[in-house]
């Protein structure tokens, strides 16, 4: 019966003590949870309207600059996506943006997971050093390199060419990065198995690097066609004849020292924006589980 007192008076005591600090969290958590999405949706919110009054203005057909200013059309006007087709070529311009996009980033697929390979997989003298001089030229700002590459251009005669807007912009050393990070995490048995059934480098890189790689390929892959696809600058520099415009330096036609139609060029950035949204809504799966499984760090 001792026994038995002391075990009742055990657990009496252990009701009667206060909880613990860790459980008085629970509603400093939640409030700070409540206010972290507060601040999160407060953030969209701010970076949503501009789309949403883009989407209102195309819509409006002549009356953009209504006053007092309203976020629904009405009526609801599909005038402005009507002058678009037909004031411009505006499906030349969108082939031309697509066909570069897409074949600046097969380039840059290509040429950056053989080089990503190289630089996780290789042993080569000088190799740690020369991917660190490849990863300075990202420190190196775009704007400095246009006239070099123009002059280039203008050398191999490029101009108004699709090589010439495609081939400058297909490597790049942020591609490199991150593939040679994700090859990092792939483990080394699978590459020396088959190397031992007498897989080549290449063969290794083909089937076994590649299909383990998708979500950092995905990544890559969806970084690199948003830049070709709102490329402005490298485009409007190398491009003086209309039918090899693409859609970021053709809605800049809109915008005259007469004024700027603003219908017409919302319009237009509405359905530039679409293959872009699309895009990204594919391969969702696969850009999120890359961004969340790349690493930063090994060697």
């Amino acid at each position: 019966m001792g026994a038995l007192r002391s075990v009742i008076e055990s657990e009496a005591r252990d009701v009667s003590q206060p909880p613990s600090a860790s459980a008085g969290n629970g509603p400093a958590r939640v409030i700070g949870r409540i206010l972290t999405y507060l601040v999160v949706s407060l953030g969209a919110l701010l970076m949503i309207v501009p789309f949403l009054w883009m989407a209102s203005t195309a819509f409006k057909g002549g009356s953009a600059f209504d006053y007092p200013p309203t976020w629904i059309p009405d009526p609801i006007s599909l005038d402005n996506f009507r002058e678009v087709w037909t004031i411009v070529p505006f499906d030349r311009y969108l082939f031309n943006s697509l066909f570069v996009a897409v074949c600046v980033t097969f380039g840059e697929v290509l040429t950056s997971s053989l080089a990503a390979y190289a630089f996780a997989r290789l042993r080569f003298p000088g190799r740690d050093a020369m991917f660190l001089m490849y990863l300075a030229t990202l420190m190196i700002p775009g704007q400095v390199t246009i006239i070099p590459n123009f002059i280039l251009m203008r050398y191999l005669g490029w101009i108004n060419t699709y090589e010439g807007l495609i081939i400058p912009t297909a490597f790049t050393a942020f591609g490199t990065f991150l593939l040679r990070q994700y090859f990092l995490s792939i483990p080394r048995e699978l590459e020396e198995a088959a190397r031992v059934d007498g897989a080549s480098y290449f063969q290794v890189w083909s089937r076994i690097i590649m299909p383990l790689a998708s979500p950092a390929i995905a990544t890559l892959a969806v970084f690199s066609f948003m830049g070709a696809w709102n490329s402005f600058l490298w485009p409007f520099i190398m491009v003086n004849t209309s039918n090899m415009r693409t859609l970021t330096v053709a809605l800049r036609s809109f915008q005259t020292d007469y004024g700027t139609e603003w219908g017409l060029m919302m319009a237009g950035s509405l359905l530039a924006m679409l293959p872009m949204l699309v895009i990204f809504l594919a391969a969702q799966r696969y850009f999120v589980r890359g961004i969340a499984t790349t690493g930063f760090g090994g060697r």
